[in-house]
């Protein structure tokens, strides 16, 4: 694979905007995207609820940021970091509805050889997962600080955002109703 078409640093959304606080990823990364400039070298991607779909981007991804719902004994909205040896159990015990499209792609990643020499799940705590449009209380109170999060992890690896002076990005009803 030629260096061009590697990407040095992916921050990757995942979750089902229709289910409540599941979708608090991909809300996430679209603040983040629609808040900061990013440095060559970070790509930003909405995965929704594709899992494997998803093998082909991780495999030419030097360094993933996983943003997502994670299940974990704290309160709804308690931001939660996953590293190292922690993230394939967390990927099948702890993530949202999806979590085991989400493990097929990281065992997929291990199975083809091509699993990026990093992968950091930033999550947040869910309140609930069911059926509905938008974040819970507690959840939406925090978003802004797990976009905050990402944008210093970011940072702590070389590639530091740049705040937008207007935001940019979907102003619709339509974006608005799901969080985006």
């Amino acid at each position: 694979m030629s260096d061009a078409a590697r990407i040095p640093l992916l921050v990757l959304g995942l979750g089902n905007v229709l289910c409540g606080d599941d979708g608090a990823g991909v809300m996430a990364i679209h603040r983040l995207r629609r808040g900061w400039e990013m440095p060559a070298g970070v790509r930003i991607v909405d995965g929704g609820t594709l899992g494997l779909d998803l093998l082909a981007l991780l495999a030419v991804s030097d360094r993933v940021i996983i943003v997502d719902a994670v299940r974990a004994d704290a309160a709804p909205g308690t931001l939660v970091d996953v590293t190292g040896e922690e993230v394939a159990p967390a990927v099948y015990e702890r993530l949202s509805p999806h979590q085991i499209g989400v493990a097929d792609l990281i065992a997929g990643a291990s199975l083809v050889d091509r699993y990026p020499s990093e992968v950091l799940i930033v999550g947040i705590v869910p309140a609930m997962t069911d059926l509905r449009l938008g974040c819970t209380p507690d959840v939406a109170a925090n978003l802004d600080a797990l976009v905050d999060r990402v944008v210093a992890e970011l940072g702590a690896r070389g590639y530091p955002p740049v705040r937008r002076s207007v935001p940019c990005g979907p102003s619709d009803d339509g974006a608005r109703a799901l969080g985006l």
